[in-house]
């Protein structure tokens, strides 16, 4: 069942157009990565979704209803500007903001501490937003979106401010959640989180989708021409093959597309055996980030702002 439609939906701002007649659906207990460059639409995407914004044209459908205004309990907004009240204490505002989704306070309250104590975070509890630090106010404001139990979450650039540790914290986190039943919208510019743990993704740039579907059929269907080496010694002996789009090089390292993938790449490989110790040959489909370059630099080539 899909929990969300968007229909051919349109956005204006006097003559730019922000959302330029999009069509997605985010099918219920799964997550949808709206993924784009920054600037590229996502944010004015769940502000309609969010009722923030009325679309110009178009249809946003939630949960069935063609109003989505009438189901706003049933979400959990994290924006990516961050709103929280900086002079109350952390628990204070949990229970606040619960509060404001119709949750009662003595619930609210034993979620607010539960979920502290699962991110680590009892201790602050009473401390005042304006002493915490940004990693800090990030999962406070994670908190406060969850707290209520809602049946969508819509995460926008949820991993800003978070070392490591706490962005594989918070990516757990959100897979339980999914395991749950729990549908979730991730939107980010950072094609390597999502990967990670969406099932599937819309890419967006400059207001229209480029590229959308299940991310491993996705994957599939581009080539596997991304070779990856990584080795000790002179990485002088790639000069002598022409044609290679270098991702990534290093000292002891070579990411690379390249053409004719299978015949190429034996030819790379006894190079590599003959002039460095390898330790480390694999050939691999492309990232999202390198799906998502190759398919806007193709639509600009063929002047096709508006493909679907």
């Amino acid at each position: 069942m899909d929990l969300l439609r968007i229909e051919n939906v349109l956005k204006r701002f006097g003559d730019y157009i922000a959302v330029n007649r999009v069509s997605f659906q985010v099918g219920a207990g799964t997550i949808l990565g709206l993924l784009g460059p920054n600037g590229a639409g996502k944010t004015t995407l769940i502000r309609m979704i969010t009722s923030i914004l009325i679309p110009d044209e178009g249809e946003v459908i939630l949960f069935e209803n063609k109003n989505p205004n009438n189901a706003q309990n049933r979400i959990g907004y994290l924006p990516e500007e961050r709103g929280l009240y900086k002079n109350l204490k952390v628990i204070e505002q949990l229970i606040y903001f619960a509060q404001l989704k119709n949750v009662d306070k003595a619930t609210a309250s034993s979620r607010a501490k539960e979920w502290l104590r699962k991110m680590d975070a009892e201790s602050w509890a009473n401390k005042k937003i304006q002493e915490l630090s940004k990693g800090m106010q990030q999962k406070v404001q994670f908190i406060s979106t969850i707290l209520h139990e809602p049946d969508l979450m819509i995460l926008d650039e949820p991993f800003s401010g978070f070392d490591p540790i706490n962005t594989e914290l918070l990516k757990s986190i959100v897979l339980d959640m999914k395991e749950q039943g729990k549908t979730i919208i991730l939107s980010t510019h950072v094609m390597e989180q999502a990967e990670q743990i969406c099932d599937n993704i819309c890419l967006i740039d400059k207001g229209s989708i480029v590229l959308k579907g299940n991310i491993r059929e996705i994957k599939k269907s581009f080539s596997k021409d991304t070779m990856l080496l990584e080795f000790e010694g002179d990485d002088s002996f790639l000069n002598q093959f022409d044609g290679l789009k270098f991702i990534n090089r290093t000292k002891n390292r070579a990411e690379f597309r390249l053409e004719n993938s299978e015949e190429r790449a034996a030819q790379i490989l006894e190079a590599a055996v003959q002039n460095v110790e390898l330790s480390h040959f694999q050939v691999k489909e492309p990232s999202l980030h390198e799906i998502f370059i190759d398919t806007v630099s193709k639509r600009k080539e063929n002047g096709n702002e508006k493909m679907q």
